[in-house]
């Protein structure tokens, strides 16, 4: 850098006016320094975020930006920030959090806001979705009246490609254990991600192994009309009924109230707030009911028995075949793909819907063989009308 000294006219140049002109040329120095500084952190910023997608995946910085535009562009204390769903089903929430948040219930019956009630169908399942396909078949059309969960063992990622209605429907899961509290942890987990979204006012479980009966309008229609919900709850005086019950669960629970269903159930969205809140019934059950008290059989049944008892239908949705002895249900193979088989599930049957006999009685089925797929897929439109 040159230094140019800067005379003042009739005196000499000196040391003073030497700085000064020096300090001027030294603003655009420090500007410079400024701008270097923020390209630093911009780069700095840039690396931490490659990081992030190379080693924790893309899923919290997608929802690190959506959550910065919501704020830049959204009122934060909108009604918008309270009916629009969750970005992702992934979060950080631990069952405590999430059974807390999910609690929230609206009082006002009526919505301020158009809203199309959907079904929240909620798969628990040890891993992959063998029937996938005819899901998405039984799906395809109805878009905006339904939401997919899907809980696995934690360890369980599943390929679905981004045009399948299962894609990223995996929510945060935990270790299940048959007959356990834990397979009743994993029910009540599907549900409170469930009721995350308040267009959810229907919540049907299923497994791996269940397949419709109906077309999704059918089964929309049947239980959206429903006036109650559809759980098993019966009083078994037998070994397998009340032969399970244990007197330490008095004061809460005691042998009357005692009650047996159907795992696979239906519930409407107030019933499903009250199964994620519970606290009084849920350490009896967690204690004192194990094998041979398989408590998913017990623990719902008996708790709304107790405390919503004219809110059930008293039956299962879900078609299982408990015929043969012992602790599983039947599994149905190739032989059983004919007509008159799901004839016969879909209408030689007797229950009562809303107070009046009907013969539709169940929507969905299980145990199916996955090798039954492709005929299922081939006959589908036949047997079920989709």
């Amino acid at each position: 850098m040159q230094l140019r000294i800067v005379t003042i006219e009739g005196q000499n140049p000196t040391l003073n006016s030497i700085r000064i002109t020096n300090q001027s040329r030294g603003f655009p120095m420090r500007l410079l320094g400024f701008m270097l500084l923020f390209l630093g952190i911009v780069i700095g910023f840039s690396i931490i975020n490659m990081f992030k997608i190379r080693y924790l995946g893309d899923q919290n910085m997608v929802q690190g930006v959506h959550t910065l535009m919501q704020s830049c562009f959204r009122d934060p204390n909108s009604l918008q920030d309270w009916i629009e769903p969750p970005s992702t089903y992934m979060h950080t929430l631990d069952d405590n959090e999430l059974f807390w948040r999910a609690s929230f219930h609206a009082q006002i019956k009526e919505y301020p806001f158009k809203r199309s009630p959907k079904i929240a169908f909620m798969f628990l399942t040890r891993g992959p979705l063998p029937f996938a396909p005819l899901w998405e078949k039984f799906f395809k059309g109805n878009e905006g009246f339904y939401t997919i969960y899907v809980h696995t063992m934690p360890s369980y990622r599943a390929k679905f490609s981004s045009s399948s209605v299962f894609y990223q429907k995996q929510i945060p899961s935990q270790v299940v254990e048959w007959g356990m509290m834990s397979m009743c942890d994993a029910e009540r987990r599907l549900l409170a991600n469930a009721l995350l979204d308040i267009s959810n006012e229907w919540f049907v479980l299923l497994s791996e192994a269940c397949i419709p009966l109906q077309n999704f309008k059918i089964i929309y229609r049947y239980i959206s009309r429903s006036r109650f919900s559809f759980m098993g709850a019966f009083d078994e005086p037998g070994p397998n009924g009340r032969g399970r019950y244990n007197h330490k669960m008095l004061p809460e629970v005691n042998i009357g109230q005692w009650r047996k269903g159907s795992q696979w159930f239906e519930a409407n969205r107030r019933l499903a707030v009250d199964i994620i809140k519970d606290v009084t019934y849920y350490p009896k059950f967690e204690q004192f009911c194990r094998p041979a008290c398989y408590v998913d059989e017990h623990y719902f049944p008996t708790m709304l028995t107790i405390q919503s008892p004219y809110s059930l239908a008293n039956r299962s949705l879900t078609y299982v075949d408990w015929s043969k002895a012992g602790a599983h249900p039947a599994t149905f193979g190739k032989d059983n793909i004919t007509a008159e088989f799901f004839r016969k599930l879909q209408q030689d049957h007797t229950c009562v819907y809303n107070n009046q006999p009907t013969s539709v009685c169940f929507l969905f089925a299980r145990k199916f063989a996955p090798d039954t797929l492709d005929l299922l897929l081939e006959k589908s439109t036949q047997f079920f009308g989709f």
